[in-house]
């Protein structure tokens, strides 16, 4: 059997850990929105993180498909920005520990990475393991952000209706860790935002605080998302203003609205058919009328 330890360094002092629940994103697959790289990066920007492990990157990174950057300044290299990939502990809002997971997404060997992320969380006495991320769904920014839950702790999961049964997708090395952990019999579960298709390729910090408030609701994690909320009100604003300018626009996001509440009112699996007046517009009508929109954005 290979060491799985080989794949990671632990940092010479590893803070205090009581049974602590990790939170992990890993940059590379699907990610609407970029609500696990929002929630992630604002965790780490604002919750005291210490490095517990680091991933050896070279094993795992295939640097010709995802070249870090670098710095050339009028005849030589004076930075090099090299990719990490790594375990952290923070403090939440109350002093609670917690861990957090993330980095680019290994491209190779995957079975060895989970391997050794199970055998952190062993290591560590992780409680429980939460995955993060968003999806495009045909839904309204106008409407409250809902989360797809998924684990083996149906306990901690809420009472949300599934909108699929079974489907086979293509994986990812965060789909494996969960399946992995489950396998080894730690708690694992994960929540997936659902995020405005015509705003898939934006930053939509809503969903983002969508992830904070389920991972709040499971595991009893506080955070601080003051700076998440500003930055929600600020593309709020953006994208009504751009609706307002343009009736196809508004009438798009009319039929979302339509067909959301239907769904909400039927409260089932199956989705009903809007009237003839509230037309549901497809994906790529929707992200037409929001092309114009998303060029003007800095990011």
């Amino acid at each position: 059997m290979t060491d799985q330890t080989r794949l990671y360094t632990l940092a010479e002092e590893i803070p205090g850990l009581d049974r602590p629940v990790l939170l992990y994103f890993l940059d590379g697959f699907m990610d609407a929105g970029a609500a696990g790289r929002l929630t992630t990066d604002h965790l780490l920007s604002s919750m005291n993180p210490r490095t517990v492990a680091t991933f050896d990157v070279d094993s795992l990174l295939d640097y010709r498909s995802r070249r870090p950057p670098m710095v050339f300044d009028t005849n030589h290299w004076v930075d090099y920005k090299a990719p990490e990939l790594c375990l952290y502990a923070c403090e939440d809002a109350v002093g609670v520990p917690f861990l957090v997971l993330s980095g680019p997404e290994p491209d190779r060997s995957w079975e060895a990475f989970a391997a050794a992320v199970v055998e952190l969380v062993r290591r560590l006495d992780v409680s429980l393991s939460v995955g993060l991320h968003g999806i495009p769904m045909a839904v309204p920014h106008t409407r409250e952000t809902e989360l797809t839950p998924h684990g083996n702790r149906p306990d901690l999961l809420g009472e949300s209706t599934s909108w699929i049964t079974r489907v086979e997708v293509p994986g990812s090395a965060g789909a494996l860790i969960e399946y992995r952990l489950d396998e080894a019999g730690r708690d694992a579960i994960g929540f997936t935002a659902h995020v405005p298709h015509y705003l898939s390729q934006a930053e939509y910090p809503t969903a983002a605080i969508a992830l904070l408030n389920g991972v709040t609701a499971a595991t009893g994690l506080a955070f601080r998302t003051a700076e998440l909320e500003e930055a929600a009100v600020l593309a709020r604003k953006q994208i009504d203003d751009q609706v307002a300018a343009s009736e196809e626009i508004a009438e798009a996001v009319r039929g979302l609205e339509a067909r959301f509440d239907a769904v909400a009112a039927a409260s089932g699996n199956s989705l009903p058919m809007a009237g003839p007046d509230a037309r549901m517009p497809d994906a790529e009508e929707i992200a037409a009328e929001f092309e114009r929109f998303l060029a003007e954005q800095e990011e």
